[in-house]
Order: structure tokens, then C-alpha cells, then sequence
């Protein structure tokens, strides 16, 4: 029986018999008369030009000639695997290390703005030029004290600008929120929430929104906690009764338009004392004498009230803006005398009674333009003295420009007004305010009304 030859020729191999290894062709092909296919080294290739390796498959020994693997293996679907693995892992990593980079950045912007607020924006909190600011030492520690009192002062300083940015937005919306949950979790209202709350008023009042209701809020929380014994609490401090006073000056109905809550009282029933009291309230820039005569606008103030106010010693930059003040008042009271709103006779002071000096409004209101005037000009030559006081020109300037009847017969003077309600986003709606009822010519047209159309609660402070 023959075997499978294995050092034959490839003839006896294919057909699995004993060669003798006869060269050049074997005695078994011989006597067959077959062909000797010989006995050279064949080597046997699967696809392409190797079996396995790197070229497995090709045609040609480049990798250009590799075909693709078909999908499917498990080798394959492993590496795919991997590779996305990968992907994801350097995507993670791209990502941590840009979110990093955005997150250091928006606090480095945010430093810089809240550092360009204390220097810069904290100074149009206060009309006089005081060399020890009660607010600004004390601000480190009252945002540790409050959350949203960060927020609120870079949001603040945003809110300067001419026109709102959805930066300011971004920002304004955090601090409501965080202002809103703090104030609701409160129980004593700390200095650092009370501080929120008037820095959140502020805002309000100059972009037109809604923020009488933080007043009521803060205080239902501070009435809830004594503040009618304000005067009896030996712990009350200088800075608290400086922030309670602040928040009776926001409350005070003539410094604000288009008011949406009435009017609470904090001025008369916590920071006006029985005796009477002297010296300069820094965010108003006025005597709190002159501030007790306009908490009282529509009880006891009358026009004779404010004639005989014997002023206080100030420079001359002051008592140009306290004439301008006082005038204003006046021409406030008489709007209040013509008004449906009017406090019926009965619950007016018998002390001071309703009485109509002869002082004609077009004079007031010339006499109001001219202080305002004189306080542009002594400041512009003397720019180092009192140099704050130009933030409070606003409550003049504007009850001046209500008197539509006088301006109409006397156009020149609104002048003088459109150039100083230029600049800031505030001043630009109060502007807007004016420009509207010089249009209509209508001195009935009631300027709260207008604005509550629009949707704005502003400011004059």
C-alpha cells in the first residue's frame, strides 16, 4: 500500500505515492509517462499577497492596496470600541479644560466689575462727598453675609450703562432670584440682606422696574422684629439706621413715578424723631429737616411750610440745589392741592394749614432752572467741591418739566432740561416721559399714569 510521500515531487505528493526522488523527474512519472511538476519550494498565498500581516489581502505590496476589513469581527468592533473610547475620553478632556478656562474667566470679568463698583459705581449711590463712606468698608463683609449682595453690585454696575444688555439681564435675573429665596428664609434681615434689598431698589428705579414691593417685603420682616422700638433698641448701629433712613427716603411717594405700592411711611414713623433733627442725609444730598417737610407732602406740608424753612449752613453748591429742592416741593404740594387724591382738611396738623403763596409757577419754575443753572456752573468752575452733588438734580429738574402749560408758552427752557437728562438709561426715560406730555400739551395728563402704561416704576433719586 503506498504512503503519502512528503520529500517527493509534487506529482507523487498530489497523488500520494512513494517517489525515489529521481531528478530531474522521478521513475513513477517516468514509467507513467506523466509529467514531473519537480520538487522546487512553492509558496502558497490565501488573498492578495500574504495571508496575515500588515499587507493581508492586497494586491500589492503598498498600503494604498490594503482593502478595508469588513465589519463585524470582534477584533474590529473591539477596536472601534477603543477608538471611540478615545474620542470621548480627549472630548471630555477638551471640554473640562475649556469649561475651566470659561469658568476662570468669568471670574476674573467678574472681579473687574465688581472692583469697577467700588471705586467707581458706588459713587452715584450718594449726592454728597463724604470722606468716609459708610457702605463701601463695610461691603466685603456684607457679601459674606448676603448671597445675592455680589450679584447685586455687579448688576448694578452693568446697569449704568445707556442701554440694557443681555449681560446686565443675565445678571439682574440671578440677583432677583437669589434676593427673593434669601428674603424668604430670612427672619431678622441682616445688614447684608437689608443692603440687597435697597442695591435691588436702586436698580429698580433707575431701568423702570417693578421694586416697591422689596420695600414692603423688608419691611413686614422688620416690623415683624420691633421696628416700631427703633428708637429704644440700644443695639441699633450707625450703618442700620443709616440703611432704615435709605429705605424711608426710596419710600418717600414724591421721589418716585408711576408707584405701584402705596406709599409705607418709613421716614415719618421710624426716622423722623420728635425733636427736631440737623445735619445732611448722604444719599439724598439734603437736610433732614427739608426731608421731614417732603415725608409730610399730602398731610401736613403746605406751600407755607416750605417758604419758611430756615435752610441750613451749606457751600454754595448745596444751597443752590436746596432752593432748587425747595421750590419743587412747592410746585409738588400744589399738584397734590389739585389733585382727586387730596387728604381730607380733617386729618391735616392744625398746626400748618393749607395756604396758597402768591409766587406764580411760571416763576417757580424759572427760579428752579436758574439753580439748577448756577449748580451746573459752580461746579464746572470749581470741579473738586462737591463732586457728587450733581447725582441729585434729578427730582427738580423733572417736577420743572411737568409743568407743561409753562413750558409751552416758554419752549427755550426745555433746553436746559433735554441737556441734562442726557446720558444714563434713566434719564433717557425720563426724558422719553417729558417728551410725551410736551407733545400732547395736555397740562392735565397725569405723568403716573403714563408711566404705569409703559410699565415703569422709576426713580428721581
Amino acid at each position: 500500500m503506498s504512503t503519502r510521500s512528503h520529500q517527493g515531487c509534487w506529482t507523487c505528493k498530489r497523488r500520494r505515492r512513494r517517489c525515489d526522488n529521481a531528478r530531474p523527474s522521478c521513475k513513477n512519472c517516468s514509467e507513467r509517462g506523466a509529467a514531473c511538476e519537480g520538487y522546487e519550494i512553492r509558496l502558497r498565498w490565501n488573498t492578495g499577497i500574504a495571508s496575515r500581516g500588515q499587507f493581508t489581502g492586497a494586491d500589492k505590496p503598498v498600503k494604498s492596496s490594503v482593502p478595508p476589513r469588513q465589519r463585524g469581527r470582534q477584533r474590529d468592533l473591539s477596536r472601534e470600541r477603543r477608538k471611540q473610547v478615545e474620542l470621548e475620553r480627549d472630548s471630555a478632556l477638551d471640554g473640562s479644560r475649556g469649561l475651566e478656562l470659561a469658568v476662570s474667566q468669568r471670574v476674573a470679568e467678574d472681579e473687574a466689575l465688581f472692583n469697577e463698583f467700588m471705586n467707581n459705581g458706588i459713587n452715584l449711590l450718594h449726592s454728597t462727598t463724604a470722606r468716609d463712606s459708610l457702605l463701601q468698608p463695610r461691603l466685603p463683609q456684607l457679601c459674606r453675609e448676603s448671597s445675592a449682595l455680589y450679584p447685586i453690585c455687579i448688576a448694578f454696575q452693568l446697569a449704568l450703562s445707556s442701554s440694557v444688555s443681555s449681560q446686565f439681564c443675565e445678571y439682574f435675573d440671578t440677583a432677583l432670584k437669589t434676593f427673593r429665596s434669601e428674603l424668604a428664609c430670612s427672619t431678622t434681615l441682616s445688614d447684608g440682606t437689608l443692603t440687597s434689598g435697597l442695591l435691588l431698589c436702586s436698580i429698580g428705579l433707575m431701568h423702570g422696574f417693578s421694586w416697591t414691593m422689596h420695600l414692603e417685603g423688608m419691611h413686614n420682616i422688620l416690623q415683624s422684629h420691633g421696628l416700631d422700638d427703633l428708637h429704644h433698641q440700644p443695639t441699633q448701629t450707625h450703618f442700620r439706621i443709616h440703611l432704615l433712613e435709605v429705605m424711608g427716603l426710596m419710600d418717600l411717594t414724591c421721589f418716585s413715578v408711576g408707584r405701584q405700592a402705596p406709599e409705607i411711611g418709613i421716614w415719618r414713623r421710624y426716622c423722623q424723631p420728635a425733636a427736631p433733627r440737623y445735619g445732611i442725609e448722604p444719599v439724598s444730598g439734603l437736610p433732614r429737616t427739608l426731608l421731614d417737610l417732603f415725608a409730610g407732602v399730602g398731610a401736613e406740608t403746605t406751600e407755607l411750610s416750605l417758604w419758611d424753612w430756615p435752610g441750613e449752613t451749606g457751600s454754595f453748591l448745596q444751597c443752590y440745589l436746596w432752593e432748587a429742592h425747595r421750590l419743587a416741593g412747592i410746585l409738588t404740594v400744589r399738584k397734590q392741592a389739585n389733585s382727586f387724591t387730596l387728604i381730607p382738611k380733617n386729618n391735616i396738623s392744625t398746626w400748618r394749614q393749607p395756604a396758597k403763596c402768591p409766587a406764580d409757577t411760571s416763576v417757580l419754575v424759572a427760579r428752579i432752572l436758574a439753580s439748577l443753572d448756577a449748580l451746573r456752573l459752580a461746579s464746572a468752575e470749581r470741579p473738586t467741591e462737591d463732586v457728587f452733588i450733581k447725582n441729585a438734580v434729578l427730582f427738580p429738574l423733572f417736577v420743572a418739566g411737568l409743568e407743561v402749560g409753562v413750558l409751552c408758552r416758554k419752549p427755550e427752557w426745555k433746553q436746559p432740561i433735554r441737556k441734562v437728562l442726557l446720558g444714563s438709561h434713566q434719564c433717557q426715560i425720563l426724558l422719553s416721559l417729558l417728551e410725551e406730555l410736551w407733545q400732547k400739551e395736555d397740562p392735565n395728563l397725569n405723568v403716573h399714569e403714563l408711566a404705569r402704561q409703559r410699565g415703569l416704576e422709576m426713580g428721581l433719586l
